[in-house]
């Protein structure tokens, strides 16, 4: 039986270059339709055009933090719009991360996106506290994980977590080309950069049930690590970061095996090692550790928004049944050294 205080997602929010909502996103992933193709005009280093995914419905001509929210607020609402309907005042605190600091990016891009965001969501919901990070890959799940610590502390009663990155800007494409991070003919081991914001609306079971909102997952334990040898160095990395995040969630975690595992894998050769050593570190916790989902594979590299959006792929999975799993296992890792984990379990354990 779930205690009143269990974690529960209430509403999610999904836009991507597959897809404008949660649904036609999912929908997009499982039938492994790719987004990625040719940017219109920018170059690589190969003297080819740079892959890319791109959020079709944004001109390009939109840039900046401005493009950022434009790609978050539909997202963010979707997310929200089951508390709006019960028409009942709630203050909800918003817990935003972005991409890391990089080429192409403003100073004070997070915050400024964040203000932004705020001002268009606070003309219909109460807004109060949380704030902003630029944490890149991890930073989505970051913000679940402080989230969940807030509504634990009995801070709120609401909160909406959420990711939200573009790598678009030219500065950036030119940035990561120079360190051989775009994936190409000639770099077979790079990435496809894209854009994408994704968002959780999380409460707890006693809240949820006070407003009458259906609980869509519970969120079983959410767990952070940091890897000291992170990826661009010349260190060797041995998973003890992702590792650690790992073993952390599994403290507290039923004894059931994880089933299902959603991560930020993106073709560097990087992130397939460190998982290995980390999933090595944690022996027994796995149905099938080899059986994992890499998203990327179809809307590219989506930064911060990574982790909130495997959630929105978890909760279609539950509302359409099909998904076969009991516990889920997401996470990613950013290049600053952060690592994050989250636990789902069905909203039946809810």
């Amino acid at each position: 039986m779930a205690k009143g205080n269990t974690i529960v997602v209430v509403g999610v929010g999904a836009r991507t270059p597959l897809g404008f909502d949660a649904a036609s996103s999912a929908a997009a992933v499982r039938a492994g339709i790719s987004a990625i193709q040719d940017h219109p005009y920018m170059i690589d280093r190969f003297g080819e055009r740079m892959k890319v995914t791109r959020d079709t419905g944004i001109a390009v001509t939109v840039t900046g933090p401005a493009r950022a929210v434009e790609i978050a607020v539909s997202p963010a609402f979707d997310a929200l719009r089951p508390l709006l309907a019960v028409r009942q005042a709630a203050s909800v605190s918003l817990i935003l991360s972005t991409g890391e600091a990089r080429p192409g990016q403003p100073e004070g891009f997070a915050a400024q996106v964040n203000a932004k965001l705020r001002s268009q969501l606070a003309q219909h919901a109460i807004l109060e506290g949380g704030g902003s990070t630029a944490r890149g890959h991890a930073g989505g799940l970051l913000a679940i994980y402080h989230a969940c610590k807030t509504l634990r502390d009995d801070k709120v009663e609401f909160c909406l977590a959420g990711g939200v990155d573009t790598y678009l800007e030219p500065e950036t494409l030119e940035w990561l080309d120079e360190n051989e991070q775009l994936h190409s003919e000639g770099n077979i081991y790079g990435f496809c950069p894209g854009e994408a914001a994704g968002f959780c609306l999380l409460t707890t079971l006693t809240t949820a049930q006070r407003y009458g909102l259906r609980p869509l997952l519970e969120v079983v334990g959410a767990s952070t690590a940091n890897e000291e040898n992170r990826i661009k160095t010349e260190t060797v990395v041995l998973g003890e970061g992702l590792g650690a995040a790992f073993r952390f969630l599994f403290e507290n975690a039923p004894i059931d095996p994880v089933g299902r595992i959603i991560c930020d894998m993106n073709g560097e050769r990087y992130r397939g090692n460190e998982y290995g050593f980390a999933v090595i570190r944690n022996p027994g916790r796995f149905e099938n550790a080899a059986d994992f989902e890499t998203p990327a594979d179809c809307w590219g590299d989506v930064g911060a928004a990574s982790g909130p959006l495997f959630v929105s792929l978890v909760t279609e999975a539950e509302a359409r049944n099909y998904q076969n799993a009991s516990l889920s296992l997401i996470w990613a890792g950013s290049e600053n050294g952060s690592r994050a984990a989250v636990l789902l379990g069905g909203p039946r354990r809810a």
